[in-house]
């Protein structure tokens, strides 16, 4: 309330006085109002203007608080039985097991926080709940939960010298597999297939053999292996057999036995051994089909794909020339770092009008100059060239900043151009050209600018056409054609 105006000030000030008159005008030993006669005056204003109420106004409990042993509901053993439930100590079995994951200093850790923390504490004022709707707010770090916890590697690791099992080594390892069921004697002691050949290969790889000692060879092993299951099920059926291996046994052998040298040890590893370079008992068997036509040029079969897309033997392809233009290295930045990368151009022709460029990027250096060549090769095309010798009058190109300017030039002049140019038109068969780069000098921007220009030369044959004129090469007409 605003008591600002006069008016309202003495009225305030006169309902203050009626209400405090009594205990204000009550006599005193001395006439003169001190400090301590002003109080009471004061204690009512604060009291009469205060909006919480007075202490004793305020609204006590009915009943006063009892503890829950007072009332019987929790008693010493109660709380010692929670304690000993909810909070165990480490026994004597558990402290040797553990010695054996952790060292003594460890050890001595956790004896010394089982020491500092009382667990009666624990229950008391930690006030644990053990109702169905109890929350876990404590982890038991002796069990392993799914959701957070990391699945244990109880298991060996993988075996580094561990390699695939040959023929041989297979069979081994499916008699003793099947040999681990005596009951019926369904299996025994079976022969394997080195037993089927000659004294000569019985110490060669089965690779290695001929192709008939080998058909004849898996021929007289079936027979055998039929014969033997013919001869342990004699008189008898064959669901009667008693022992022996069943279906989900199987299974089990195909879906978990180790195909590896390593004993059949499991591991907890997900990734899967590497193949050899030469897996035994394929070696040799499936080869790069070779073309008889190449006459021996690509065994390795590196033009066999380009051959494929431009109808060029491989002798051809062999004498197509090819040129480095422009290499550098690029970098691209990601959130594990650098990925760096080399970038090439190179230029493909056969000296006779036709001209490529290839543009490869890789990690390697060999293997982006070897695409981008391989590249130029592919993407050979057609140049026009006026007598064999320059280009069709003037040409200009541009490839983003990088404008190349061309120009035809009588013959003897020669290649007065740059070095990326110059390879380009040598690689083509032009040898009287002049151009200029009056921008921009990207090197692969000038290489292509350059290419585009070559590629986008005027037509003076279309030219005539297009004007409904004849076109006459004059100078094919005054020197009878001898120009060269």
């Amino acid at each position: 309330m605003s008591v600002a105006r006069p008016v309202a000030r003495r009225l305030v000030s006169g309902r203050l006085a009626a209400v405090a008159g009594a205990p204000c005008a009550a006599p005193t030993p001395t006439p003169t109002p001190t400090a301590t006669t002003a109080a009471p005056c004061q204690q009512v204003f604060a009291h009469r203007f205060h909006s919480s109420p007075q202490l004793s106004a305020r609204r006590r409990p009915r009943f006063a608080n009892v503890r829950a042993a007072d009332m019987g509901l929790m008693t010493e053993k109660q709380i010692d039985d929670f304690t000993t439930e909810k909070f165990p100590r480490y026994t004597k079995e558990e402290l040797d097991l553990l010695r054996t994951k952790y060292s003594p200093a460890q050890i001595a850790a956790l004896e010394a926080g089982e020491a500092a923390i009382n667990p009666r504490d624990l229950t008391v004022q930690g006030r644990l709940r053990n109702d169905p709707y109890t929350l876990p707010y404590i982890d038991d770090f002796a069990e392993t939960q799914p959701i957070i916890d990391k699945r244990a590697k109880n298991k060996e690791a993988p075996d580094p010298s561990a390699r695939f099992m040959n023929m041989d080594e297979f069979t081994q390892d499916l008699i003793l597999w099947a040999d681990k069921f005596p009951v019926g004697d369904v299996t025994g002691q079976l022969k394997t297939l080195v037993d089927f050949v000659p004294e000569d290969f019985k110490t060669t790889p089965e690779g290695n053999w001929p192709g008939e000692v080998r058909e004849a060879a898996h021929k007289a092993f079936q027979l055998y292996l039929e014969s033997e299951v013919g001869r342990q099920n004699k008189g008898k059926d064959v669901d009667d057999v008693e022992g022996g291996p069943t279906d989900a046994d199987i299974l089990q052998y195909i879906l978990e036995r180790s195909a590896m040298t390593d004993d059949n040890r499991t591991t907890d590893t997900s990734l899967a051994h590497a193949l050899p370079s030469k897996v035994p008992g394929v070696a040799g068997k499936y080869k790069q089909a070779i073309d008889p036509e190449d006459q021996g040029l690509d065994d390795l079969g590196v033009y066999q794909d380009v051959k494929r897309r431009t109808g060029l033997s491989v002798a051809e392809l062999l004498k197509v020339q090819t040129k480095q233009l422009v290499i550098r290295t690029v970098s691209n930045q990601t959130r594990l770092g650098k990925v760096r990368k080399v970038s090439a151009i190179y230029c493909a022709g056969n000296g006779n009008g036709w001209l490529g460029i290839g543009e490869a990027k890789s990690t390697e250096f060999s293997i982006a100059l070897n695409k981008a060549r391989l590249m130029a090769m592919q993407s050979m095309k057609p140049i026009r060239r006026y007598e064999n010798r320059t280009i069709y009058g003037t040409v200009e190109s541009k490839i983003s900043g990088t404008i190349v300017r061309m120009s035809a030039r009588p013959p003897g002049f020669g290649l007065r151009v740059s070095h990326r140019i110059f390879e380009m038109c040598r690689a083509a068969g032009i040898t009287d050209l002049a151009a200029s780069i009056p921008r921009s000098r990207n090197p692969m921007n000038t290489v292509k600018a350059a290419y585009k220009a070559l590629l986008t030369q005027p037509d003076p044959e279309e030219i005539a056409m297009g004007r409904g004129k004849k076109l006459v090469d004059v100078r094919k007409v005054y020197y009878g054609g001898a120009v060269y």
